[in-house]
């Protein structure tokens, strides 16, 4: 098992590769399209999205498990190749374009890693250093945006060779032009997986900001983003996935609106959704859009399928303290990188912004 982690870092070296030019055109396939809602004026807006390490990890895991070595490599060579394909930074480019879009306030992140490699003292000449948030903020500051980092917490962490590392963040945006972080942090659960092999800890967390709103009057809220573990090689955690989201929900505050946002890795009706449902969260997609399914999870893991492959809903936007009266929570939802339309030319063929479609909600 201390293996498996190498594939993801020593597969950024493809992303440097020669890129074919595909035309990838905006409505081109318009027949699939949801109707796209534009953030309002009088709403908080926040965002949701799991960035996407670029490759399926549990595959491999699976194959480094088993008692034959023969198909370890074979399982290394095609996740590295996936991952030249699936191409980071193009997908970056396509997730700025939908903040510009949308501009949300609050951007919630998961799987926000940062890769580095050097292999220089094995005899390799490979030198990688990769921070997917960074090449998100610079895609924005490309856009004239000025979103920075409100919190971040390190999660996973994988350094099973010298010069080889891969860590895991959850990361809390803000537009600075229009939000007042006050107090903000990030910490991880008490109850996780935890050491799995030398150099190997697979642990998570949430990160959190009380913010003011400039265009929403100045009144406080909490916002919360995180990411809970997911089942892997066919160990279920589910009843870990509860634990973890009722330590967030035992540390929220009761005298302002709370949103808590992001992969959760769980389905409606888990015992995770039923904690929050039962603490007076509303999940906004069943409030806001009840006719709609909206599945979140998950795209090809080459992100190559032509059409939606979304099967699960284990993204969330949930809130508290928000709307009220007879009306409930009020505003609107929608999901991006759920049609083909949101695909962008990658190093190979063009590719989904993620395996997981994300959310964008203005609440009122």
């Amino acid at each position: 098992m201390r293996r498996y982690l190498l594939f993801p870092l020593a597969a950024i070296v493809l992303t440097a590769a020669c890129k074919d030019i595909f035309e990838v055109r905006p409505g081109a396939w318009n027949w699939l399209s949801e109707q796209r809602v534009s953030a309002g004026a009088s709403g908080i807006t926040v965002m949701t999205q799991n960035l996407y390490v670029g490759a399926d990890v549990d595959a491999v895991i699976v194959a480094l498990g088993t008692p034959d070595p023969n198909d370890d490599l074979p399982a290394l060579l095609f996740a590295i190749q996936t991952v030249g394909q699936t191409d980071f930074p193009a997908r970056a480019g396509a997730i700025a374009d939908e903040i510009a879009a949308r501009r949300p306030h609050v951007v919630g992140l998961q799987e926000a890693s940062k890769i580095d490699i050097d292999l220089t003292g094995l005899g390799v000449p490979v030198v990688i250093h990769q921070d997917f948030v960074a090449i998100l903020e610079a895609k924005l500051a490309e856009r004239g945006l000025h979103y920075g980092v409100a919190a971040t917490v390190q999660n996973i962490v994988a350094a099973p060779l010298p010069g080889i590392s891969l860590v895991d963040h959850d990361v809390m945006l803000v537009d600075l032009d229009r939000v007042t972080v006050t107090a903000s942090g990030g910490q991880n659960f008490t109850y996780n997986v935890g050491v799995v092999a030398p150099g190997i800890e697979l642990k998570r967390g949430w990160v959190w900001a009380d913010a003011t709103i400039d265009d929403m009057g100045g009144a406080p809220y909490r916002f919360v983003s995180t990411h809970p573990e997911a089942d892997l090689a066919g160990n279920t955690f589910g009843a870990l996935r509860a634990a973890q989201v009722g330590e967030i929900l035992a540390s929220q505050p009761a005298d302002r609106p709370v949103v808590i946002m992001g992969d959760l890795n769980d389905t409606p009706g888990s015992q995770m959704y039923q904690l929050l449902a039962g603490a007076g969260y509303t999940d906004s997609w069943r409030a806001l859009r009840p006719a709609v399914i909206g599945f979140t999870c998950c795209e090809e893991p080459d992100l190559s399928n032509q059409l939606p492959a979304l099967g699960q809903r284990i993204d969330y936007v949930f809130a508290r303290g928000m709307g009220g009266g007879a009306a409930g929570l009020r505003g609107q939802i929608d999901r991006f990188g759920d049609v083909p339309a949101d695909r962008v030319a990658g190093a190979a063929y063009p590719v989904w912004p993620s395996d997981h479609a994300g959310l964008v909600a203005t609440l009122r």
